[in-house]
């Protein structure tokens, strides 16, 4: 009878702890759309992206529409800039900028708006009544000859009427479309290099901020031509709360040629208690790489509980020693 008493009391003891701490979920914030919104001016514009097959000498016409959501007569200059990243010394890390040019951001040259009177130029200027939105030609002339893989630009919508706001800080606004252009010469190369695969627990670099679980790679493109890249994280309770996946709508970011960035993503306010299996799986372009690795959470916890737990055993078994010897001595008399 006692046996089962402090057998029961051992497993309540366990599962006490258990649903306690078992019972969380994480969440994600969802993407924000293309648009710019700052101090009394909203402009935005459509669509957000434009992927076409080009070809040498040849012509493609086609719009972009600007969208001014604000109260007020809307001035803006319509331009194209290189599409490309630039690797920082100091951080470390890839930027993306609009002014570095290289062999992939030819198709810059190659854009034309045309304005008021009908003419094609690098730039035009327009005014956009409030709530009222137009529609911007554009025309990609491309030469007789052009670099086979991809040609990347932005064509931006720039305000022009700026807002000043109580301080003196102008403020501007400029929403851009990118332009993936994929040549149909030469030869096609996707290259993707994954390195750096991590599992850990804390947010970014700050492994103290908490204990969510966080998985980050850095996918490198060293081919001529965009690819696009994916992570896919997987937590599994053994001992525990709760289990993770990402979302199957979690969107792909797109690589360029000549640019590594990070792939990554984090359970946020994950348990803060368990024994977990964790999968990292990244994909990018036409290469795939998984790891694995065993995460406990809280192990103070664990180490208190099985010290708890080893007390209990050892207290029963002494009792049972003590009373297989108190009966012998009975049944000895």
């Amino acid at each position: 009878m006692r046996k089962n008493i402090i057998l029961k009391f051992i497993v309540f003891c366990i599962g006490c702890v258990f649903v306690g701490t078992g019972l969380q979920v994480g969440a994600f914030a969802e993407g924000e759309e293309g648009q710019s919104s700052v101090g009394g001016t909203s402009i935005s514009l459509m669509p957000v992206s434009k992927v076409l097959q080009i070809s040498s000498n040849s012509s493609y016409d086609d719009h972009i529409t600007v969208n001014n959501d604000g109260d007020e007569k809307m001035d803006i200059e319509v331009y194209a800039a290189p599409y490309s990243y630039v690797y920082s010394e100091s951080e470390n890390v890839y930027k993306l900028g609009f002014s570095h040019q290289n062999n992939f951001t030819q198709i810059t040259r190659w854009i034309t708006f045309q304005d008021k009177n009908g003419e094609w130029k690098d730039k035009v200027q327009y005014s956009i009544p409030a709530h009222e939105s137009l529609n911007v030609n554009y025309k990609i002339t491309t030469p007789n000859d052009i670099p086979a893989g991809g040609q990347y630009a932005v064509i931006f919508a720039h305000t022009l009427t700026a807002v000043t706001s109580e301080n003196g800080i102008r403020t501007e606004a400029s929403p851009g479309m990118v332009i993936y252009g994929h040549s149909d010469e030469g030869e096609v190369r996707v290259s993707a290099n994954i390195s750096d695969m991590k599992i850990k627990l804390g947010t970014g670099e700050d492994n103290n901020k908490n204990s969510n679980f966080f998985a980050s790679a850095k996918v490198k493109n060293d081919g001529n031509t965009d690819f696009s890249a994916v992570g896919k994280l997987k937590v599994d309770s053994i001992l525990g709360g709760g289990s993770y996946e990402t979302p199957n709508d979690r969107g792909r970011i797109s690589v360029i040629p000549e640019t590594e960035l990070t792939v990554q993503d984090e359970w946020e306010n994950s348990p803060s208690f368990g024994i977990y299996k964790v999968t990292w799986t990244v994909s990018a372009g036409d290469t795939s790489e998984t790891i694995e690795t065993i995460i406990v959470v809280n192990p103070l916890l664990f180490i208190i509980i099985i010290a708890i737990v080893l007390t209990i055993i050892i207290v029963w078994i002494t009792i049972v020693v003590r009373k297989r010897k108190e009966r012998r001595s009975r049944l000895a008399v």
